[in-house]
């Protein structure tokens, strides 16, 4: 069976109703990255931080996953599908895709603000946990913090990711600037025989010399033409 990559960005969730971050009109533009993704942000107000998290948090209750979404999960069927996201959000598990790389954490889950990345303290919240409060604590007496790589941290999972894409047979792009780092640099993993797919409404500059193929379409309809390609 083939093996499949899917390196997903916002755009993916975009239309799943999720702001993305970047665009104008984004969260950035209400949020400024410094104040509630970087852990300098955390220790001036957590508060502030906490509470950011607890309404992308709530959000997720409201929104579903959309057809592309659906979609990449039913390649499971044909291919060994592996999904690598920088998204935060649980859209690609409730679209029923079985195996998820999260690069920068995930929205649903909360950990230890000493060692945030000890297996011991993440956490799996309910929906009825979402309002992380300051005094809600970690297993190690720390305050919880959400699971989230901020700007300035390592990304644990980035050498995790690099070596399912350097075996993986197709390689699809979707809704991702390819400016952010070190996801950005995955595509240098893939082998040159790989066939690459960018699935983005918008114009990506990609730097790289390899051919890709670009389907300029959003998330629902760019996977529905990837899947009519695949076939071909």
């Amino acid at each position: 069976m083939k093996k499949l990559v899917v390196l997903s960005g916002a755009g993916m969730s975009a239309e799943s109703g999720i702001s993305t971050f970047r665009d104008a009109g984004g969260l950035w533009d209400k949020y400024p990255v410094e104040q509630v993704a970087t852990p300098e942000g955390y220790q001036r107000n957590p508060e502030l931080v906490l509470r950011f998290y607890n309404e992308r948090r709530k959000q997720l209750t409201s929104v579903e996953p959309n057809q592309g979404h659906r979609l990449l999960a039913r390649l499971e069927k044909d291919y060994d599908v592996t999904i690598i996201t920088q998204n935060v959000d649980n859209l690609h598990e409730r679209g029923g895709s079985s195996h998820i790389i999260h690069l920068h954490g995930e929205l649903t889950k909360v950990t230890s603000s000493y060692a945030p990345n000890d297996s011991r303290y993440i956490k799996e919240l309910k929906p009825e946990e979402y309002e992380v409060k300051i005094g809600d604590l970690a297993g190690d007496g720390s305050q919880l913090r959400p699971y989230i790589v901020w700007f300035g941290e390592a990304v644990p999972m980035i050498e995790t990711a690099a070596s399912y894409v350097s075996q993986a047979d197709i390689l699809v792009i979707i809704g991702t600037s390819m400016n952010v780092y070190p996801a950005a640099g995955l595509l240098n993993y893939a082998p040159v025989g790989t066939q690459v797919y960018l699935i983005d409404p918008n114009e990506v500059n990609v730097q790289s010399s390899r051919k890709i193929e670009v389907i300029r379409k959003g998330a629902s309809e760019g996977v529905a033409e990837l899947l009519t390609r695949l076939r071909q």
